[in-house]
């Protein structure tokens, strides 16, 4: 069947829109100035911030128009469900800032997990996944593919050998997250991508934790990236979105039909919160990054602490691999207080600044008790092999002083 793709063409041009500076030469640029002005349209008014545009539907000059519209001939907007003038400015912001060829978005970030797994396969099909996922994306590959006749293998994602035993004739997707939620493991992404492709599948990468601004999957050998826009993109607690970013071929060919029909569509307004959201994202991700690691070196040292995780510090598991597929750390910290859940829960409840909070990369620091919370359908065992303990605790650093957030932290553990 042939696809029509004119709505996620680009760039689209009319009378009343024009491309903003960056649509020319994006290449020219740093990662920060993208993430004020790429994909920038503006109306014949000239608007300074990005226009919101809230509507459902396009009007035509012509009936002859609007056929060229639907049958692809003529590159324009055609309904909100699955393109729209705010929603192309946000996806071609992420294309330039991550270095793809195409995206689109969806209306929570599982949603474009969801999407960029299961709309290549078909019944037959066999996916091979890192063990090390969140809760709901875990759901995906054990409780939802098999429904549909897809096969799933979970490996410990930090043993290449496990991914390359886990291949069969009819693997067509490895899938991974990496820093991982919440033990903040590294995978190898480079060396899995090799075994994906020697064995002809794709290898998808949500790249929540690192963010676009500490590591580039694409261009570490990954053929798709998701995105939770939820959190560091929008980064002020405000709405839900996601992202899909790979090869245009990619995007046409498994993607866009899916979503047009299906339409797990993302909302202009949300859209337009995050395309905000991207000019700050940089500067937010930095500030964070530092206080985390601020707080992991004080944590290290603490007598409450049994274990501290912090992929910016030399004695993460993956230091080495940290040095060689990041920019940076990270945003959150792990760690694991002495004395299991009881002990852990006294931490929580004693906080003043951090919040009790299953979200993360907020402007708010967040802190949450993962085996009671977002891994809390797994069975006992698998958690404690996961390295998610009883007294385990994650902490995502806001834009608070760091000090203040240090001094919270010290105090709420002397109760633990």
């Amino acid at each position: 069947m042939e696809i029509s793709r004119p709505v996620f063409l680009w760039p689209f041009r009319s009378a009343a829109m024009s491309e903003g500076p960056m649509s020319k030469s994006p290449a020219n640029y740093r990662p920060e100035t993208r993430l004020v002005h790429s994909g920038t349209l503006r109306s014949q008014y000239g608007e300074t911030s990005e226009a919101l545009f809230l509507t459902q539907g396009y009007v035509y000059n012509s009936a002859e128009e609007c056929e060229a519209r639907f049958k692809g001939e003529d590159p324009g907007f055609i309904y909100s469900r699955y393109s729209n003038p705010t929603i192309a400015m946000f996806e071609r912001r992420m294309i330039e800032l991550e270095g793809a060829e195409a995206a689109r978005s969806a209306a929570t970030g599982m949603a474009a997990v969801t999407t960029a797994i299961l709309a290549p396969l078909k019944a037959g099909d066999h996916v091979v996944a890192s063990r090390a996922l969140f809760g709901s994306c875990l759901y995906v590959i054990q409780d939802l593919l098999p429904r549909y006749g897809i096969e799933t293998t979970l490996v410990d994602g930090l043993d290449l050998d496990q991914w390359q035993r886990a291949l069969k004739p009819n693997t067509k997707t490895f899938f991974l997250e990496s820093p991982t939620n919440p033990t903040l493991d590294v995978l190898d992404i480079p060396g899995i991508a090799e075994i994906a492709h020697k064995g002809g599948a794709r290898l998808v990468v949500d790249n929540v934790f690192a963010t676009p601004i500490w590591q580039s999957p694409l261009a570490l050998g990954a053929d798709v990236v998701v995105y939770s826009a939820t959190k560091h993109i929008d980064g002020q607690g405000r709405c839900l979105g996601g992202i899909i970013l790979s090869s245009e071929a990619f995007i046409a060919e498994h993607i866009h039909n899916f979503m047009r029909q299906t339409g797990p569509s993302i909302s202009p307004f949300n859209a337009w919160v995050l395309l905000k959201g991207l000019e700050t994202l940089s500067v937010r991700v930095r500030a964070q990054t530092d206080t985390a690691a601020r707080i992991a070196e004080v944590l290290a040292s603490h007598p409450k602490i049994s274990r501290l995780v912090y992929p910016g510090r030399a004695d993460h598991p993956q230091a080495a691999l940290v040095r060689k597929q990041m920019r940076g750390g990270s945003t959150l910290v792990g760690f694991e207080v002495k004395g299991g859940k009881a002990a852990a829960f006294r931490v929580l409840n004693e906080l003043k600044l951090a919040k009790i909070s299953n979200n993360l990369g907020d402007a708010k620091s967040l802190v949450t008790h993962p085996a009671t919370t977002t891994h809390q359908r797994l069975k006992p065992e698998d958690r404690a092999a996961l390295g998610i303990s009883e007294g385990f605790i994650r902490f995502s650093a806001g834009l608070e002083h760091a000090d203040d957030l240090i001094e919270d932290l010290t105090a709420a553990l002397e109760k633990a």
